[in-house]
């Protein structure tokens, strides 16, 4: 039978110890490291967001029925791509984490769905898994949408991919599904996924080691020699295995800066605004 179990997201809340599994568990839950806490411990919190939200998993994790949805305190769901604030000021964001690192099932916010939950992506009604692990946090930036009527002249006219913008966070924990870091932009890889614009935003959380020194794009170089280059590969190559050719990056094939990466999270943003007001058709999208 599918278990529902229901994570208080605390906002005072962090503890040291990883949980061996990426999925989120049976326990009092700390979106700082979303790590499995006793609610006994009282902890200090930098790096979360406090949104007031549970995280309530419904079914087992990696099946089809698999949802991991947002609740807040009164007990109504919420959307995490929309219910969730994108800024918190002085060019810090909101990261959603959809995949933890070195994991390879394919999470993704339901955009289709009702208060648009987590789960894994199918096709043809089988469970999708990347072909080998990602080996950074990834997710999505709240309150942000590529939309697929706008070519961007920039990036040889390639169409928004429908979807929230991306993220890659390089920190060196793993975090788990629902975590909500915040984050702060350093550079993006603009990639040509079959015609379609899917943005990578490369981002730090706020409570990485390395975080008060890296700013920008230069400085990833420095601090995590060859990263940029290798989520560029993977990224890339990923779809290889499958068959498919691989995919292309625009922007020289070259990582943009923080600058750069800041513009596009404003652009999408505008754009999740005018989704959201019905100024442009939402299709299948959820808005809920």
């Amino acid at each position: 039978m599918a278990a529902t179990r229901a994570i208080t997201i605390a906002s005072n809340s962090t503890c040291s110890l990883l949980a061996k599994k990426p999925f989120v568990g049976g326990t009092a839950l700390s979106l700082n490291n979303l790590n499995f806490c006793r609610t006994r411990r009282s902890y200090t919190c930098r790096a979360i967001y406090n949104p007031q939200v549970v995280v309530k998993e419904e079914g087992q994790p990696e099946t089809l029925d698999y949802r991991v949805f947002f609740v807040d305190k009164s007990g109504k769901k919420v959307s995490p791509w929309h219910d969730i604030p994108l800024r918190l000021g002085d060019d810090i964001y909101n990261f959603i984490v959809e995949i933890p690192k070195e994991s390879s099932a394919k999470m993704e916010v339901a955009t289709d769905e009702s208060f648009t939950p987590i789960k894994q992506d199918t096709k043809k009604g089988k469970l999708r898994y990347y072909p080998y692990n990602i080996h950074w946090n990834y997710g999505l930036l709240p309150q942000t949408w590529e939309d697929p009527s706008f070519a961007n002249s920039e990036v040889e006219g390639a169409l928004g991919d429908n979807d929230p913008v991306d993220v890659v966070e390089i920190g060196e924990r793993q975090r788990k599904i629902g975590e909500v870091l915040k984050v702060k932009p350093l550079g993006a890889l603009a990639m040509i996924d079959e015609g379609e614009l899917d943005w990578k935003i490369v981002a730090i959380s706020l409570d990485d080691p390395k975080a008060p020194f890296v700013n920008d794009v230069d400085d990833v170089e420095k601090h995590f020699p060859g990263t940029l280059t290798a989520i560029r590969d993977w990224f890339r190559d990923y779809k290889i295995p499958d068959g498919k050719p691989a995919n292309k990056f625009g922007l020289g094939n070259k990582a943009a800066d923080k600058d750069y990466a800041l513009k596009v999270i404003k652009e999408t943003n505008e754009s999740w605004n005018k989704l959201i007001k019905r100024s442009i058709p939402a299709g299948e999208l959820s808005l809920v």
